[in-house]
């Protein structure tokens, strides 16, 4: 890929799409359209049929998530992390998203040929210390290298297993009418800091990335007896494209309050200059909950008491209705339809 799009031919039947067009990064409505017209009826199975970042299986009796993902981040090195502790922070945050205890993880390195070997130093160790961190061991791995001007220096790919501990069965599928919409924390950090790092830009103050381990924050609420319908962090897209994605598998209808949704006002202001709504930038450390109506005070109590669930806050509510459609009502006491990203907002962020 050398521009800012890249064409991508699929074999696909005629009628359907031919020669799709991605941003970088894919996501949005494009990458949906891969995903349910492409590799879902290619692959199936388990993943397809849940619509989860990872697959929740049994083997011999004992359920057990299951999940991959490549991380090709630029720059390398951001605000708040770097592509080493990128990789494991969104492993682990995808297992646990269906109430799994993240165990063990791969780690499959790409690397340009000639890139600094104190530069790859630096990102096992940040890597080592995220797993540690996040009480994952990295048990297997590969390495790979690749013609100089062929990989832009380092892509990882990674897989990871988790164990379920509980019987909760979540998704979309268990999402209900009347269920609250917790959000763990502020929102846009990730993309903004991605964004100043790559383009050199300077705010008064420095926006970190929110990149972090989630899996203690989500297995709270199941320790705590909260029934939960739903997990989802919100990574590409933002909140915006995790709330669609639920809304159509759910069949329901969702409402957002803008005013009760933390955007640090530095976050806000960097959106505002380069014309970005926070809505829609990606996440590395925040979730939603869908959780009961009634559970929803004792769900965010739970929440608030860890540290990266500090500022958690009810979002909003899912409704009834053949309309799958995500509605937010705005600070101005005004109504707008959220629809699906139509492409990638902020390429490459993970």
């Amino acid at each position: 890929m050398t521009g800012p799009e890249a064409e991508v031919s699929c074999p696909a039947p005629k009628g359907r799409y031919e020669n799709v067009v991605l941003a970088h990064g894919g996501g949005g409505a494009l990458m949906q359209q891969l995903l349910e017209r492409l590799f879902f009826p290619a692959f199936g199975g388990v993943g397809a049929k849940d619509r989860q970042d990872a697959a929740v299986l049994d083997v011999g009796g004992q359920r057990i998530a299951f999940t991959t993902d490549s991380f090709v981040v630029k720059p390398h090195r951001f605000p708040g992390g770097d592509i080493g502790s990128l990789a494991v922070h969104g492993t682990v945050n995808d297992l646990a998203m269906t109430g799994a205890r993240p165990l063990w993880l791969s780690a499959a390195f790409i690397l340009e040929e000639g890139f600094p070997m104190a530069e790859l130093e630096a990102v096992t160790a940040s890597m080592a210390r995220a797993a540690h961190e996040a009480r994952v061991t990295v048990v297997t791995g590969d390495t790979k290298v690749v013609d100089r001007g062929k990989g832009d220096g380092i892509f990882i790919n990674t897989a990871g297993v988790g164990v379920l501990e509980h019987a909760a069965v979540t998704g979309p599928g268990a999402v209900r009418p009347g269920d609250a919409i917790l959000v763990s924390g502020d929102l846009a950090r990730h993309g903004m800091a991605i964004m100043a790092s790559r383009e050199g830009l300077e705010f008064e103050s420095l926006i970190e990335s929110d990149s972090a381990p989630l899996a203690d924050l989500a297995l709270s609420l199941f320790e705590a007896g909260i029934e939960v319908h739903c997990l989802r962090d919100l990574t590409r897209g933002g909140l915006a494209s995790a709330m669609n994605e639920i809304a159509g598998a759910a069949g329901c209808g969702i409402v957002l309050d803008e005013a009760a949704i933390p955007v640090r006002e530095d976050v806000r202001g960097a959106c505002e200059i380069l014309g970005f709504d926070p809505m829609y930038v990606a996440n590395e450390g925040r979730f939603a909950a869908f959780v009961p109506g009634p559970s929803a005070g004792a769900a965010l109590e739970v929440l608030r008491a860890h540290p990266l669930g500090e500022q958690a806050v009810k979002a909003g509510v899912t409704t009834e209705g053949g309309s799958a459609r995500v509605a937010v009502e705005t600070v101005a006491g005004t109504w707008r339809i959220l629809g699906m990203l139509s492409g990638e907002q902020l390429p490459r962020i993970c």
